[in-house]
Order: structure tokens, then sequence, then C-alpha cells
């Protein structure tokens, strides 16, 4: 396979509008319910598959119905499953997520199976089919997260894997002590502006790169929502804009604008032409509601970079 993606899987139930709990004892209702599934493993996953590329899932559920939702789901996009493993001892991470009148999101969130993934979960067998080993949610799965994380990636880089990690939002604050053991065997990273920041403790995006270059990573893209996307190896560097499109939901852009990214990489276009595929992959996931629903085929990704040059 092309690229294997390992890491967070979560079903989002999404119910509005919801502008105020009830008090204990008490009922309210609500007009609109959806289930979605997410987590930026299985995003990143189906949007790479939807763009062409040949991918797997690698991670941990829960064996109950919203991991049975989720199996079902990579399933129907074309997403390898072997290596999602349904755990007996906990649930499937979940997330509620109350939207009020004014589209304002509260979160409940049960870390669930996502939590118990560890090192000894890898199925190496799985990983060595692929050419990209990226993973994603990394600094919210608390066995995996730190050393385990690097011995993974360092092994996969000696078998000859590239390798290319995202992050999520580290509510722990430790941020660099955390992932620092892992950033010498990444190829490609790719965060967003915030979580750089706040790994590196500084703020502009060409310093952001020089500070993680300094580790050896290659490429890095720094996701920057509506201001496009920084990008460079140790060669170039430059600022690509974000595509003007009508927006529904930002849901899942960032792990669009992975999926985007490494399937360019997977092409073997250069890195202005895999930036410019992230953002338009980025830009195509937020004309729907949920993390995948807007994501289109390569053919109709690619017409999204063209819009630009012919206004």
């Amino acid at each position: 396979m092309d690229v294997l993606s390992l890491g967070i899987f979560v079903v989002d139930v999404l119910a509005k509008p919801i502008d105020a709990f009830p008090e204990k004892g008490k009922l309210t209702l609500f007009d609109q319910l959806e289930i979605h599934t997410g987590g930026c493993a299985n995003n990143t996953a189906i949007a790479l598959s939807r763009l062409g590329v040949s991918v797997g899932a690698m991670g941990k559920i829960g064996n109950d119905h919203f991991g049975d939702l989720l199996l079902q789901t990579l399933n129907e996009n074309r997403v390898d499953a072997t290596g999602i493993q349904q755990d007996n001892s906990t649930n499937t991470s979940f997330t509620f997520v109350a939207v009020a009148s004014d589209g304002e999101r509260s979160f409940c969130h049960y870390i669930g199976a996502n939590g118990e993934l560890s090192e000894n979960d890898m199925a190496w067998d799985i990983i060595k089919t692929a050419k990209i080993l990226h993973i994603a949610g990394a600094l919210v799965m608390p066995k995996f997260d730190g050393q385990p994380m690097a011995n993974v990636l360092k092994k996969a880089k000696t078998l000859g894997i590239k390798t290319s990690l995202d992050t999520a939002w580290d509510a722990t604050g430790k941020w660099l002590e955390t992932l620092e053991p892992c950033l010498p065997y990444v190829d490609i990273f790719l965060p967003s502006l915030a979580e750089a920041q706040q790994l590196t403790g500084t703020s502009e995006p060409n310093e952001i790169s020089k500070f993680l270059h300094n580790y050896g990573i290659n490429t890095i893209g720094i996701k920057m929502g509506e201001n496009g996307s920084y990008v460079s190896t140790v060669e170039e560097a430059f600022h690509v804009p974000a595509y003007p499109v009508d927006i529904v939901d930002a849901t899942g852009a960032g792990d669009a604008y992975v999926a985007g990214f490494l399937a360019g990489i997977v092409k073997g276009w250069d890195l202005k032409s895999t930036a410019e595929l992230a953002s338009a992959t980025g830009a195509a996931c937020v004309t729907a509601i949920g993390t995948t629903a807007g994501i289109q085929n390569l053919e109709e990704t690619i017409r999204i970079t063209k819009s630009r040059n012919t206004k």
C-alpha cells in the first residue's frame, strides 16, 4: 500500500440546537441528530482513498456498535482496515457535540480505545507493506506518545519506510517534552500553526521551520487555516494561499490537507504542486458538514487548484 494511517479513530454524534444543558433529572428537546466517523487517522485515510491513493488504517476501537460503524465506513471507502483492532476491554472513542443556535460547539469526549493503543499493538507485517507510515493524532494517545512512538518511527525508517507525523492539541502542555524523541525519525511533519508555535516556542512559520529542520525533518507543512500554509524543505520554502470556497464546516480540514500533501508525495510531485493539492483537499473538506463528506476525487480536487489561475 502507499500509505498506512495509524492513530486515532472516533465517532462523533452532533446534536443541534442545544443552547443549554437541562438541569439534573430534566429533559430537553433538539431538532437534528447526525452521526459521523472521525479522528485524525480515520479522516486522513478516507480522504487519501478518495484521491486514489492505496491506503490502510491502523488503530484501536471497541468491540461495539460504534466500532462496527467505523469499520463499515472504512471498508465502504476502500480503506484496508486489517490493521484495526477491536478491543473487548474498552469502548470506541466517542465525542458528543452540542451545537448551539449560533453554531458554537461544546464537546464531551470519551478517550476510550485510543487511550489504550500502545507499541505492542503494532502489526509490523502490515506496516512493512507501506511506502509511508503516517501517524495521525500524536499527543492524544497517552500509552503510545513519546518514546514508544519514537521506537515505531525509528524502526519504520530502518525498514526503508518514509515517516509522516500530524499532531493534535496537547492539553497536558508538555509538547516538546513528549514529542522530541520522535522528531529525529520524522521525514514529513504537518502540524497546525498553533500546535507548531506551542511545540517550538516561536511564532513565525520560517522560524518554526528552522527549529524543526534542525532535528533532521526534511519536509514541513504548517497548516494555517484560511491563511493557507507555509511549506518548506531544507532547500526551499514558500507560502501557499488557501483557496476561496464557501465554508460550511471546517471540521477535519487539517486532516484533509494532510491527505492531499501525502497524495502529492506518493505521486512524486514537486513541493509546490504537493502543497497546492493539500490546500485544495482542505478547501473541498470545508464545503460540507462532517470531516470527509466534501472530499472529492483527484480530478475534481485538481480543478480547485486551477480555479485561482482562471480568476
